[in-house]
C-alpha cells in the first residue's frame, strides 16, 4: 500500500485529523488510478462537532481532487478552489435558516454540466443539514444517477442530522475534536498568535478552531466571553435576571447586525440595479414582490446569526457550569476556565452538585427552546431565573 502523503498542501489546516487526510488523499489517487478506484465514490458526507473543520476538509479535497499534484495547495487550481472562484468548484454555505428547493435545484442543473477547466464538476454543502425535505427529494435524483464527472461534498454536524435516503448514498468521513495543544499550534503557525494568548484561545474553546482564532485575534471578543462568565455570580434578583436576558439578546442582535449591516444594504442596491429601477424611482414590473423576498432572506439571515450568537452565550455558560460541577464532585478534571478559578469555587461552594446538574440542564433546554423557533427574549428570561435559582 501507498504510504499517505504528508500533511501539507491543502490539508495542512486540518490538524488531528491524520485518519481523514488519509482516506481522501487515497480517493484523490484513486481518481487518478486505473487500478484503485473502488477508493474514490461521487458522493461524500462530512460529519463532525462543530469547529471540526468538516467544510474545511471538503474544500481542501476539491482542491487536491482538481489539482493536478493532488493538493499542493500553491497551483493557481488549489488557490482558486480554496477562495471559491473556481469554475468547476461550487462552494454552498447558506445564511439562512434552511436550504429550499429552489436552491437545490440550481446545484442539480450544475451538476450535469460539464466541468470548463478541472477534471471534476464538485459541489461543495457545508450545511447540507439545513437542506429542506423538499430540497433532500430534489438531490436524491441528482446522487442517484450522478453525471460522470460530477462530485458531490455535503457537511453536517452528524449523519442523523441529514436525511436518510441521501446520507445512505454517501461515503462518510467522520472528523474529531482536535486537541487544544493542536489548535494553539495552528493559531501560531497560521495566524502568527503568541504562545500564551494561543494556548488560552485554544483551551476555552473547547476544540472549535473558528471559536478559538475569533477569540486570539479579538480583544472585544474576549471581553464578551468574560462578561457572559461573570453573569452567574449576579442573577440574584427577578429584576437582574431579566435585564441580564434582555442584554443578552440585545448584544446578539448587534453583533448580528455589525455583519448584516453593509451586506444588506449593497444586496439592495445590486438588486434594485439588476431590476433597472429608473433614476426617478420607477420600479418595473414585479420589482415589489423581489424586493419583499429579499428582505426575507435578510431577516432570516439576521435572525440565524443571533441565534449564532446567543449560542456562544449558552456554550461559555455550560463550561461555567461544568467547571463548578469539576469542583464541587472532586473529579480532578481540569477547568476549562482556569483563569476565573476564585469565582468557580465561589459558586461552588454556594451550591450543590444537584443545583449545577439542574442548571446544565436548564441551559440545554433553552438551546432547544432557540432551535424551535421560541422567541430569543422568552427563552433567555427562562434561562437567567434558571441559573438564578428563581425559576
Amino acid at each position: 500500500m501507498t504510504a499517505p502523503l504528508a500533511t501539507t498542501g491543502v490539508w495542512s489546516d486540518l490538524i488531528g485529523q491524520d485518519r481523514v487526510v488519509a482516506t481522501l488523499q487515497r480517493a484523490v489517487r484513486g481518481a487518478a488510478s486505473t487500478t484503485n478506484r473502488h477508493a474514490m465514490t461521487h458522493a461524500w458526507l462530512f460529519t463532525g462537532p462543530p469547529g471540526s473543520g468538516r467544510s474545511n476538509a471538503a474544500r481542501a479535497f476539491a482542491a487536491a481532487l482538481e489539482c493536478a499534484a493532488g493538493g499542493c495547495g500553491e497551483c493557481n487550481t488549489c488557490v482558486t478552489v480554496l477562495s471559491g472562484a473556481h469554475p468547476d468548484v461550487t462552494l454552498v454555505r447558506t445564511e439562512q435558516l434552511s436550504i429550499g428547493v429552489d436552491e437545490v435545484r440550481d446545484l442539480v442543473r450544475r451538476a450535469v454540466m460539464s466541468p470548463t477547466l478541472a477534471r471534476f464538476q464538485v459541489l461543495v454543502v457545508e450545511d447540507a443539514d439545513r437542506i429542506t425535505e423538499r430540497g433532500a427529494d430534489a438531490l436524491l435524483k441528482s446522487i442517484e444517477e450522478p453525471a460522470p464527472r460530477t462530485v458531490w461534498l455535503l457537511c453536517s454536524p452528524t449523519a442523523d442530522d441529514v436525511v436518510a435516503t441521501i446520507r445512505s448514498r454517501c461515503r462518510r468521513v467522520e472528523l474529531s475534536t482536535p486537541s487544544t495543544a493542536a489548535i494553539a499550534e495552528l493559531l501560531q503557525r497560521r495566524d502568527g498568535v503568541g504562545p500564551e494568548l494561543a494556548g488560552f484561545a485554544a483551551r476555552v474553546a473547547q476544540g472549535h478552531i473558528g471559536r478559538a482564532r475569533a477569540l486570539a485575534r479579538s480583544e472585544d471578543a474576549r471581553d464578551r466571553r468574560l462578561a457572559v462568565l461573570h453573569l452567574p455570580a449576579r442573577l440574584t434578583t427577578l429584576g437582574a435576571c431579566l435585564d441580564a436576558a434582555a442584554k443578552l439578546v440585545e448584544g446578539a442582535s448587534a453583533e448580528a447586525g455589525q455583519v448584516t449591516g453593509e451586506l444588506d444594504e449593497r444586496e439592495r442596491t445590486e438588486l434594485s440595479e439588476a431590476l433597472g429601477f429608473g433614476a426617478k424611482g420607477a420600479r418595473p414590473r414585479n420589482a415589489q414582490a423581489a424586493l419583499r423576498d429579499l428582505e426575507d432572506q435578510q431577516k432570516a439571515r439576521a435572525k440565524r446569526l443571533q441565534r449564532d450568537a446567543l449560542d456562544r452565550v449558552l456554550t461559555e455558560l455550560t463550561s461555567f457550569y461544568r467547571d463548578v460541577l469539576a469542583v464541587q464532585t472532586g473529579s480532578g478534571a481540569a477547568l476549562i476556565n482556569a483563569e476565573l478559578g476564585e469565582v468557580i469555587a465561589a459558586q461552588a461552594r454556594n451550591t450543590t452538585p444537584e443545583a449545577t446538574v439542574t442548571r446544565l440542564d436548564a441551559i440545554l433546554a433553552c438551546r432547544t427552546a432557540l432551535e424551535t423557533n421560541v422567541a430569543p427574549l422568552l427563552a433567555m428570561e427562562s434561562l437567567m431565573l434558571s441559573l438564578g435559582g428563581l425559576a
